[in-house]
């Protein structure tokens, strides 16, 4: 399966059987980080849909310059507001 295949996973289709579970994955720290993301893609098997603690996860990335951290603040900032 490419990667574009598995960005398109459907998670209430998917059959859970078929995914990795997160919390098998291992990871050796002492590794270059091309190492280290090669070992995950490879333990995980789908890094955009996976089980993590029993539930099936679905990730994506948008296009832009935010960070997470940027995201995060935004989302505080607004409950903040609403409180």
């Amino acid at each position: 399966m490419t990667l574009d295949e598995m960005k398109k996973v459907d998670i209430r289709t998917v059959d859970p059987a078929t995914l990795h579970d997160r919390r098998d994955v291992r990871i050796d720290s002492r590794q270059p980080k091309e190492k280290r993301i090669a070992s995950y893609l490879k333990q995980i098997g789908n890094p955009y849909c996976y089980i993590d603690d029993g539930v099936v996860v679905k990730i994506g990335f948008m296009n832009t310059h935010e960070t997470i951290d940027d995201r995060l603040e935004g989302y505080a900032r607004s409950q903040i507001r609403k409180g």
